[in-house]
């Protein structure tokens, strides 16, 4: 049986259907998360261990960011990493100041979702558009300056700074230890990195089984329609302003627009988030649904438009090379 196959041909299918198996396990046999059976086995820990499973997975991830960087790669990765978080705040900004209600905005999304979604980038589809489209390897290699919006760091920091939340000083410090634990056993020892970078692959399906685990879909009923508009406005919005910051640091905004994508590991970021800050706790499992549909939107949307942009371009190029050849 071709499983892994059949999962992969849906765009982020290695998180989309776990998540979704947890979630009818909780839908349609709530009752089992009551059980002590349940609550002590190894199957309650693996349906209800989401805080270990992602704590493994950032230090996995960590060990892929490297500490080093070229003037180009930095110039690129900064430029990008900088307008994707500052528009996320502007985002976050407009909502604490013209938003009443922060977790109910319209059709269920909360400004939650749409931090987390607008805060991170989906570095797997950015390298593989990149590694097709880019004018250089380094457009690829950007991405380990871009890798430090993963976890819920960042996302915490702008709700913070926006006013939408507030978070103790310590809460930072735990949030953002594994990824920098994984980052320094990475950089220290290839061999470590090697190790740990394939984990996370694996690691993937299982918090995403958890995180599902912890979803109700008789209360997500506006999930779908909230998280594709919320998917359309990462790329519209960010790949504006990303497209924009690409050229000005001399790019020609292909890389800007492969970066206008949602990751998938944002998904696990709502729970993170209000595990901390109970302010959210209400709007945490809608807000998962609404970013794992922003993460497929943006997964299928975003390659055609930088596809289109790098193809437009390189006709302008060729024009332009002829042009002067006259």
């Amino acid at each position: 049986m071709k499983i892994k196959q059949t999962i992969e041909r849906i765009p982020g299918g290695m998180m989309l259907i776990p998540l979704l198996i947890g979630a009818l396990i909780k839908t349609f046999f709530p009752e089992l998360f009551d059980l002590p059976e349940f609550k002590s086995s190894f199957t309650g820990g693996l349906l209800t261990g989401t805080s270990a499973l992602l704590a493994a997975f950032y230090v996995c991830l960590g060990s892929t960011i490297r500490f080093e960087a070229t003037g180009y790669i930095l110039k690129k990765g900064v430029s990008l990493w900088v307008g994707k978080i500052g528009t996320a705040l502007i985002v976050a900004l407009l909502i604490k100041a013209l938003a009443p209600d922060q977790n109910h905005l319209f059709l269920g999304l909360s400004a939650l979702a749409i931090v987390a979604a607008f805060s991170d980038t989906n570095g797997g589809l950015y390298m593989a558009l990149m590694g097709q489209l880019g004018k250089k390897n380094e457009d690829v290699a950007a991405y380990s300056i871009m890798s430090l919006e993963s976890g819920p760091f960042f996302t915490m920091l702008i709700l913070g700074v926006a006013g939408l939340a507030s978070f103790p000083l310590l809460a930072f410090v735990f949030a953002i230890l594994p990824l920098i634990l994984g980052m320094i056993l990475g950089n220290l020892d290839e061999d470590m990195r090697t190790f740990l970078s394939k984990a996370s692959d694996v690691i993937i399906p299982l918090f995403s089984l958890a995180l599902g685990a912890g979803i109700d879909l008789t209360k997500v009923v506006q999930a779908g329609a909230s998280g594709i508009i919320l998917g359309l406005g990462v790329v519209l919005i960010t790949g504006i302003v990303l497209f924009l910051a690409d050229r000005i640091t001399g790019g020609d905004g292909v890389a800007g627009v492969a970066a206008a994508s949602t990751a998938g590991n944002a998904s696990a970021v709502p729970l993170a988030v209000a595990a901390v800050f109970t302010g959210y706790k209400e709007v945490a499992a809608v807000a998962t649904l609404q970013v794992t549909a922003a993460v497929v939107v943006t997964a299928i949307l975003t390659p055609i438009l930088t596809a289109w942009l790098a193809k437009r371009t390189q006709k302008k190029n060729t024009r332009r090379e002829v042009n002067v050849s006259h």
